[in-house]
């Protein structure tokens, strides 16, 4: 006659088969909220310490400053995503910028034909970057590494290393004698209901057509299988090298609307405006990795790292932090948030 009673041994092999399974679970709650916690963390302290901070007009001054470094993360990203790593955008938007302000103050052009050098710009760099990986088989970062500096130099030859705006001399002698038309300066300046500057909303659109063909599509899981594994993908019928070339067509012409945006709020072509645009936009698709957990780039960890950056870039100089500091505390708060979150998961990989 069997015993309804349980014995010893598989209570405590049921004890022991139950109990690594919720260390993983607070492991996982603790991985995947760690970024958002310190971001909320830095809002609460920047609130307390100046009550300004927290106020409408400047959170959307922060979304406004963000909004190129987002928009330059997102194209990334989607590079990161395919197995690649794009080094060349903040050259692509620095040189795009100063394209439409050649068009319209050199040329005396219209804001739609700044808007179409920019692009055009950007497709160009897109696909000059693909053949140089696809084609003729340069590594990713030394291929994007050398368009950086294409553009960066190239940026600067028409206008002899200058700044460009009315009323700059040429290096021919001549001056350059157009305007930036009250339009195409509403694309940095301009506000929906006084409130949300345009540059958010172009952010918030990209975000959501990005996100949803990265997520939802099939075009999205070839991206994400071609980085995972690009020979499986390959001998699965997947066409490697077009999606490569493609996603980093989709990577400068994000990045070159970036450009765009740059140009429209500055008002001019500043040649020091893609210094720390990559940087800043590399972090942010790093981040992005352990937004909630999710371990691989994707588009709205990138906009939260690009907010986290702003942030505290904000806050600290709401506070009069040195700016000689700023670089240094950025850098400190992101490498023990992401060490927190990757050694957290790693443990709960482990154990689970």
């Amino acid at each position: 006659m069997k015993s309804a009673a349980p014995t010893l041994e598989h209570d405590e092999s049921r004890a022991s088969s139950t109990r690594p399974r919720r260390r993983p679970n607070a492991l996982a709650l603790l991985e995947r909220a760690a970024i958002l916690a310190v971001l909320a963390v830095l809002i609460a302290v920047f609130s307390v310490k100046e009550p300004a901070f927290i106020s409408i007009a400047n959170l959307f001054s922060i979304l406004q400053a963000v909004s190129i470094v987002a928009l330059l993360g997102i194209g990334v990203t989607i590079t990161l995503a395919a197995g690649g790593f794009d080094l060349s955008v903040g050259s692509v938007a620095a040189s795009a910028q100063m394209a439409a302000s050649y068009v319209l103050v050199v040329w005396h052009g219209n804001a739609w034909g700044a808007a179409a050098a920019c692009l055009t710009l950007g497709i160009a760099a897109g696909l000059f970057n693909g053949v140089l990986i696809t084609r003729l088989h340069v590594p990713d970062q030394l291929a994007t590494l050398g368009t950086l500096f294409l553009l960066a130099g190239l940026q600067l030859i028409p206008t002899g290393g200058r700044s460009l705006a009315t009323g700059t001399i040429l290096p021919d002698g001549s001056e350059a004698s157009g305007v930036f038309p009250d339009g195409f300066l509403a694309l940095g300046r301009a506000r929906l209901f006084e409130v949300v500057p345009v540059p958010v909303l172009v952010l918030l659109g990209v975000s959501v057509v990005v996100s949803f063909v990265m997520a939802s599509t099939r075009w999205g899981r070839v991206f994400y299988a071609i980085g995972g594994n690009e020979t499986a993908a390959r001998l699965a019928g997947a066409p490697a090298a077009r999606y490569r070339s493609a996603a980093y067509v989709a990577s400068a012409t994000i990045a070159s609307l970036g450009g765009l945006l740059i140009a429209a709020r500055v008002g001019r072509g500043d040649v020091s405006a893609g210094h720390s645009l990559l940087l800043d936009a590399v972090a942010a698709a790093l981040v992005g990795y352990a937004v909630w957990g999710a371990r691989r780039p994707n588009v709205p960890g990138t906009v939260i790292g690009a907010v986290f950056v702003g942030v505290l870039l904000n806050g600290l100089t709401m506070l009069n932090a040195p700016y000689y500091l700023q670089d240094f505390i950025k850098g400190a708060l992101l490498v023990v948030a992401l060490a927190f979150t990757f050694s957290v998961g790693r443990r709960a990989d482990a154990r689970g």
